[in-house]
């Protein structure tokens, strides 16, 4: 994960972050826009994506919401333009963890 995102300049304690902690990011990685930021170091992204309906042989926007960790050194809020990647479980709901922020909101 070292050649995808570039390190924060902020140093955090954080065991689930993906650059100062002990997690590892492994899977899918997703871009969304942070959505909620009302938890405690988690997000809710929107995910948006297209499915094809098979009946009317065209396409549909659809998309998800996404609960993932967010690390104090990265620290997205509302609005922002995300990066969030694939880890272990770290509780019931929260599988994605925030890797990078790409756009913030002004």
């Amino acid at each position: 994960m070292a050649g995808l995102f570039q390190s924060p300049d902020k140093v955090c304690d954080d065991p689930t972050c993906p650059f100062h902690g002990s997690i590892r990011v492994r899977g899918r990685i997703l871009k969304g826009v942070v959505i909620s930021d009302k938890m405690q170091r988690t997000v809710t992204v929107r995910v948006d994506y297209v499915k094809y309906d098979q009946k009317y042989k065209r396409y549909e926007k659809r998309f998800s919401k996404i609960k993932a960790h967010n690390p104090p050194c990265i620290n997205a809020k509302v609005g922002d333009i995300v990066y969030i990647g694939e880890t272990r479980p770290i509780s019931k709901t929260v599988h994605f963890v925030v890797c990078q922020i790409e756009r913030q909101k002004s």
